[in-house]
């Protein structure tokens, strides 16, 4: 059985004439465009350790599978404010599993997108305590979020934001 024993937050931009690209280029922003990445729901696992991204990047390999939490998005119209955020949230006790949301928006600020994500992944992990009938704090509530405005010359620009499973 796979559980990732580590997470990774990280975030990146991109601008380019295609579409594609421009994801391509903000994946190489993110540190994370050498592996071949696998989009899963949003359950951060229990026992699992935030951990900075240059440690996480450690571990991986080029060409590797990598699982992610990852919110993208974009455009071409020419200063639109783009935003892209992973919201997290961790109960207290560690052999409980925490939650990850993505969020991303037109013409929405990174603290508020940030706040939107956080605000999100907390109501699913309080509404699961309420479910299941247990009594455990939040212990860690963070984001991250990265925001670009649209290229002048209406090339693509696309923003993501990701949790970065490690085995």
């Amino acid at each position: 059985m796979y559980v990732p024993k580590k997470v990774f937050l990280t975030s990146g931009v991109g601008i380019h004439k295609d579409k594609l690209t421009s994801f391509e280029l903000a994946l190489r922003d993110a540190g994370i465009s050498s592996f071949n990445l696998v989009k899963v729901s949003s359950i951060f696992p229990p026992h699992a350790e935030l951990i900075e991204k240059e440690e996480g990047l450690k571990e991986l390999k080029d060409g590797q599978i990598v699982h992610c939490v990852m919110s993208e998005i974009s455009t071409n119209e020419p200063n639109r404010l783009i935003v892209a955020s992973i919201g997290l949230s961790l109960p207290k006790e560690p052999h409980l599993h925490g939650y990850l949301a993505e969020y991303s928006d037109f013409g929405v600020d990174e603290t508020t997108a940030g706040e939107k994500a956080e605000e999100m992944a907390n109501y699913m992990l309080q509404t699961l305590f309420e479910e299941k009938k247990i009594e455990s704090p939040i212990a860690i509530s963070k984001s991250v979020k990265k925001s670009a405005y649209g290229d002048k010359d209406k090339r693509w620009t696309t923003a993501i934001a990701a949790a970065i499973l490690v085995p």
